[in-house]
């Protein structure tokens, strides 16, 4: 009796697998409320261990509280004398209100070539990716060119101080060597002037989550009040809400805008605003980032006074959600604080810092020539982001973060629009193609 020769089972690919990672991640709600209150990240945590241990990884679950859980795993690198590379996401997202929705949140659908859910673009797809191109190269037994922190953290729609900051302060040595780190909200695609454009983030803006207090003489509501809380308070509010903070070009924007007069012929002036805002009006949906990187911000975001219409409060609160450029903190404060006026003090619910980096070196070159092997015709811009990432907390360390999460989208489709909007959605081709460039990106760089 002859045998007859079987081919080997074929090793499930990245772009094979991605699409169901994405999905399954999605349909586990890990909503951070950012007071405790929701279901954590334990679920989700567990489910990247079991995909880890399928291919043979040994990655370590902690627990900074009970249920705020991060996965933390090191991949042998080809060069262990390089610096170590963080590749970092993170597990939590920001609540959702179904009602709001056209699908569950949490269903994770897939319909016409989009996964549609919470998180789909803040940030599971990132994580989808990662684990799906990590799977694949220790299935077929290759290793990245220098050593990889691969880390899923929990807590950073609050700021990570459950999360990323606590695993800085409390597990330094899951770090060791590192020098570099990429993560969220960079290395997507917007088209300007017909020309596709991937903006990688080199630079953040500081966070300043911040309670105004007013005190005031309580009294019924009948009377004559001159030293009423909610009147001090709410003066402070508006004045804050409607000041018009000065652009200011920081290096990365500008180098950001220059590209765009490039691409479009449009003039560039950093000192004529109607010159900047002709540039952000040409960057497409991309606008909705970069028209808040050009200045500070400061928008009023909750009020809290009273108990009773006829009762006036001796007290009434409001919180401001400040962001700041890089290198204005400690100005930006001092007018809020003028603003606010002598009946309000401000005092901190939670801050960090701006943070940003070259747009040059190994890394920069490595990400950019990843993405344009997949995209040729493509060109590759800094770009700063408006909000905040984990990589402020790995900076504590000296580690310098890049934003790279790559995806060629659609024109059409308002990417930037949806983070912590509704209906939140990716392409499934799009997590297929950042699964090849992040493939390439881990051999290379």
């Amino acid at each position: 009796m002859t045998s007859q020769n079987t081919a080997p089972t074929p090793v499930p690919s990245a772009q094979d697998e991605v699409v169901q990672i994405c999905q399954d991640l999605l349909r586990i709600d890990t909503s951070n409320f950012g007071d405790g209150s929701g279901p954590g990240e334990r679920a989700a945590a567990e489910y990247v261990m079991t995909s880890l241990h399928e291919v043979g990884l040994e990655p370590e679950l902690f627990e900074s509280e009970r249920g705020r859980a991060s996965v933390v795993v090191r991949l042998p690198g080809l060069d262990p004398t390089r610096p170590a590379l963080v590749l970092h996401g993170h597990l939590d997202v920001v609540p959702a209100q179904a009602d709001d929705w056209r699908v569950d949140p949490f269903g994770g659908e897939e319909i016409d070539g989009l996964l549609w859910g919470r998180g789909a673009v803040d940030m599971k797809d990132m994580d989808a990716m990662m684990l799906a191109v990590v799977r694949q190269m220790v299935r077929e037994g290759r290793k990245p060119a220098r050593d990889v922190v691969l880390a899923f953290f929990a807590d950073e729609e609050a700021g990570g101080a459950l999360g990323a900051r606590w695993a800085v302060d409390h597990r330094p040595e899951l770090f060791e060597g590192a020098t570099e780190a990429i993560s969220e909200v960079g290395g997507f695609s917007t088209t300007i002037n017909g020309q596709r454009a991937y903006l990688l983030q080199t630079a953040e803006k500081g966070i300043g989550w911040l309670r105004l207090i007013a005190d005031g003489r309580a009294g019924h509501g009948s009377q004559v009040q001159t030293d009423n809380a909610v009147v001090h308070l709410a003066a402070a509010v508006a004045r804050i809400g409607q000041h018009r903070w000065p652009y200011v070009m920081t290096p990365t924007v500008e180098a950001l805008l220059r590209g765009v007069c490039d691409l479009t012929g449009l003039p560039f002036d950093p000192e004529d605003p109607a010159t900047v805002d002709a540039l952000i009006d040409a960057m497409g949906s991309a606008a909705r980032f970069v028209g808040a990187t050009v200045q500070n911000t400061s928008n009023p975001s909750q009020l809290a006074a009273g108990y009773k219409a006829n009762v006036i409060p001796g007290r009434a609160e409001a919180t401001v959600d400040a962001r700041f450029l890089p290198g204005h903190e400690e100005s930006a404060m001092a007018t809020l604080r003028e603003l606010a006026g002598e009946h309000v003090r401000i005092e901190p619910i939670h801050q960090d810092i701006a943070l940003e980096v070259p747009f040059s070196g190994n890394l920069v070159d490595a990400m950019t020539s990843s993405l344009l092997a997949e995209d040729p015709e493509a060109v590759v811009l800094p770009y700063a982001l408006s909000g905040g990432t984990d990589n402020k907390s790995l900076a504590r360390l000296g580690i310098t973060g890049y934003g790279f999460a790559p995806l060629l989208l659609p024109e059409s489709l308002d990417f930037p629009g949806m983070f912590h909007g509704v209906d939140e959605r990716v392409p499934t081709d799009s997590l297929k193609f950042g699964t090849r460039v992040l493939d390439r990106l881990l051999a290379t760089c």
